[in-house]
């Protein structure tokens, strides 16, 4: 049956792609990861696009595996419990855009790319002389690309927002789509300077777009992350605690026994990544903290489960 997550599902096994077993030690998972790097590395095959992918695909799982963290969700969620690395659907680890590229979203358009202006000899021939290197085709020369910033919450560039910009005295109204990230830009066709020339067009204005940190939460591409501190009682046996999300506090069942490092995931609460809302996970790490200054009946109580536990094993 077809699920929200089915593009996950294409990507392969990242212990199948680096061949190890699932119980590889750190050094199995590293000394796997230099063998097949050195195979495929480009520089070795210059031009096979076969090599590349697959050196794309060894250092993305290597990425993955050689993060306890990141191993801990994947082994528990798959794919989708690495969205950052691996699960955006726009292409680059954190940046659904791609760098030096413009992407539509939400009718806005998107760009990550803190480049000059210019691109390749047309444009410098173009800059200098007033005609491309196209067949020395004359161009009306285009006004300079201006660049500013902006500053959203961190919330806001989740659910996207509207800002007001300040361009040579001119208030603009700035719409932030949802989902975008820390470092990306927001391209305004003809909002740059004037042409030096009759018949040549605007230039753009490129607004980057700064996240502020949230206290409690983290991002790491379309995953939202956070943690929770419980009891070694509650830990023990079994609670229900209150998590902080972007969409405001959710209650979360953990279960008896659970283990100090343990991810959960909530399923929809993370990052928008499409315009029909589509969201990926907010996936909450639980704490165990151990308690440190004990009053003498705690002491006794924690003796008297030690001597307990001794018992059942010894009989």
């Amino acid at each position: 049956m077809p699920t929200k997550y089915n593009k996950y599902m294409a990507k392969r096994d990242y212990y199948e792609v680096l061949g190890v077993s699932k119980n590889a030690s750190d050094d199995e998972i590293k000394k796997a990861y230099r063998k097949l790097a050195i195979k495929y590395h480009p520089d070795k095959n210059p031009g096979d696009k076969e090599a590349e992918e697959k050196f794309k695909e060894i250092s993305e799982a290597h990425e993955v595996l050689s993060d306890k963290q990141k191993r801990a969700r994947y082994d528990q969620f798959g794919h989708a419990g690495v969205g950052g690395a691996s699960g955006n659907p726009f292409g680059g680890a954190g940046n659904p855009f791609g760098q030096g590229q413009s992407f539509n979203f939400n009718g806005q358009e998107i760009h990550f790319d803190f480049g000059g202006a210019g691109g390749g000899l047309d444009d410098i021939l173009g800059s200098l002389f007033g005609f491309g290197g196209a067949g020395g085709r004359r161009r009306p020369m285009r006004g300079a690309d201006y660049r500013t910033s902006v500053t959203v919450d961190f919330k806001e560039a989740i659910f996207g927002t509207t800002k007001s910009i300040n361009v040579e005295g001119k208030s603009l109204k700035l719409k932030i789509p949802a989902g975008i990230d820390d470092g990306m830009s927001i391209r305004l066709q003809g909002r740059g300077g004037d042409a030096p020339q009759e018949g040549g067009s605007k230039g753009d204005l490129y607004v980057v777009v700064h996240v502020k940190p949230d206290k409690h939460l983290t991002r790491d591409g379309i995953i939202i992350l956070s943690e929770e501190k419980i009891s070694m009682v509650d830990a023990a046996l079994g609670t229900e605690i209150d998590v902080e999300t972007v969409d405001g506090p959710i209650t979360m069942k953990v279960p008896a026994g659970t283990q100090s490092g343990t991810p959960f995931k909530l399923s929809g609460h993370g990052v928008p990544f499409r315009a029909d809302g589509d969201r990926g996970p907010h996936i909450v790490t639980v704490i165990v903290e151990t308690p440190k200054n004990l009053s003498r009946k705690q002491k006794e109580i924690l003796e008297e489960f030690k001597k307990a536990k001794k018992r059942s094993i010894f009989g």
